[in-house]
C-alpha cells in the first residue's frame, strides 16, 4: 500500500476538518498535529454541562495551541467553536465547510466517573453529531473515537476465540456489573453506526485502549479513578487489558482518515498488560509518588497471561503511515 499522503491529491492539505471534543488530551493533540500537516481545523470545545463545569483544559487549552503556533499561516487555519453536543444547531455551525470530522467525547474533569446517566448522555450526543454530519453536504468522512471497552465485555469471554473488531460488549453484561465506561462507549458507538449506515455516511471508528503517555498540553492522562480501569483485574487475567500511547492513538486517527481504504472498526493499542512486570509498570504510572513497590522477582514467580485480543487490522493499515508526510 502506498503511503497515506500519496493517496491524496495536491489539494488535500488545504482541506478543512472539524475536531469535536478538542479540549481533551486526544482532541487537543489532534488539533495540533492536523495543523502541522497543513489542514484547516475547526476546534469544537464540547459544552455539555452547565457553565460552571470545566471540561479538561477548556478553551484555555485551545488558546495555548493558538499561542504556540510558530507561524501566522497555522494561526489563521484554526477556528475555535463552543459546541454543545446536545444542541444540534451548534454542531452544524462547527461542521460548516468541513470535509471531515474527528469526534472525541470527554466527560468533564470534575466528573470523571461514568454512570448510567453518562451513558445516556454520550449516546444522545453521538446520535446528534452523526445526524448533523448527515445534514452537512461537505462531510466526506467521520472518524469516531470509541474504546476497547466497547469490544471486550461479554459473558464467557475467557472461553471465546481471540477478540477483534467484530466483537461487541454486551449491554446487559455491562449494566449487571456496572461497567459504565464500557456501557457508554458501546451505546454511543452503536448509535453512531446505526445512523451512519442508515444515512450512508462514510465512518470509521477507533477503539482505543487505556490512554497513557504524556500530553503536550498539560492533561493528566493516568489517574487511579479512570473509569476505563473498572474491571482491570478481569481484563488482566483474560489477556485483554490493553493500553495505547497518545502519539500512536493520534497517528491512528489521522491514518484512517487519510487512507481511502479504511473501513469499519479498528482496535488501537500498542501494549498488552499481560505480566507482573507490565502490571507493575502501569502501577508506577498510576502511583508515581508512592513508595517503591517490590520488583517482580520479589513477588510471586513471574506470570504471563496469553494475549487474547488482536489489532492486526490497524497495524496492517499503518505499515506505510509516516507522521508528517504532508507538506506544512
Amino acid at each position: 500500500m502506498a503511503p497515506a499522503a500519496l493517496l491524496m491529491n495536491e489539494s488535500w492539505p488545504s482541506k478543512r476538518v472539524c475536531v469535536m471534543g478538542s479540549t481533551g488530551p486526544l482532541g487537543s493533540t489532534l488539533v495540533q498535529r492536523l495543523l502541522e500537516r497543513g489542514y484547516a481545523v475547526h476546534a469544537a470545545a464540547l459544552r455539555h454541562y452547565p457553565p460552571n463545569t470545566h471540561v479538561h483544559g477548556g478553551v484555555d487549552c485551545l488558546e495555548g495551541i493558538l499561542s504556540s503556533c510558530d507561524d501566522e499561516k497555522k494561526n489563521k487555519r484554526l477556528r475555535v467553536f463552543d459546541t454543545d453536543p446536545l444542541d444540534y444547531h451548534s454542531i452544524l455551525d462547527a461542521l460548516k465547510g468541513c470535509s471531515g470530522l474527528f469526534y472525541c467525547f470527554d466527560p468533564p474533569s470534575d466528573r470523571p466517573t461514568y454512570d448510567e446517566l453518562m451513558a445516556e448522555v454520550e449516546a444522545r450526543a453521538a446520535h446528534n453529531v452523526l445526524e448533523a454530519c448527515a445534514q452537512t453536504s461537505t462531510i466526506d468522512k467521520v472518524v469516531f473515537t470509541s474504546s476497547a471497552t466497547a469490544v471486550i465485555w461479554q459473558d464467557g469471554r475467557n472461553t471465546m476465540p481471540d477478540l477483534d473488531e467484530r466483537n461487541w460488549s454486551d449491554i446487559s453484561f455491562c449494566k449487571k456489573y456496572k461497567l459504565w465506561h464500557g456501557l457508554s462507549k458501546t451505546l454511543a458507538e452503536k448509535a453512531a453506526w446505526a445512523l451512519a449506515m442508515d444515512r450512508g455516511l462514510n465512518m470509521v471508528s477507533i477503539n482505543g485502549g487505556l490512554l497513557i503517555g504524556s500530553s503536550p498540553h498539560g492533561h493528566q492522562l493516568m489517574t487511579v479513578d479512570n473509569p476505563y480501569l473498572k474491571g482491570a483485574a478481569e481484563m488482566y487475567e483474560d489477556g485483554v487489558f490493553v493500553t495505547v500511547d497518545l502519539g500512536f492513538l493520534v497517528d491512528a486517527h489521522i491514518c484512517v482518515y487519510e487512507d481511502v481504504s479504511s473501513y469499519g472498526r479498528y482496535l488501537c493499542f500498542n501494549e498488552v498488560i499481560d505480566s507482573n512486570t507490565a502490571a507493575l509498570k502501569l502501577a508506577h504510572m498510576l502511583f508515581p509518588s508512592s513508595p517503591s513497590s517490590p520488583s517482580p522477582q520479589s513477588l510471586e514467580e513471574e506470570r504471563v497471561y496469553q494475549q487474547r485480543i488482536s489489532n492486526k487490522k490497524l497495524n496492517k493499515l499503518m505499515v506505510d503511515f509516516k507522521r508528517g508526510l504532508l507538506p506544512v
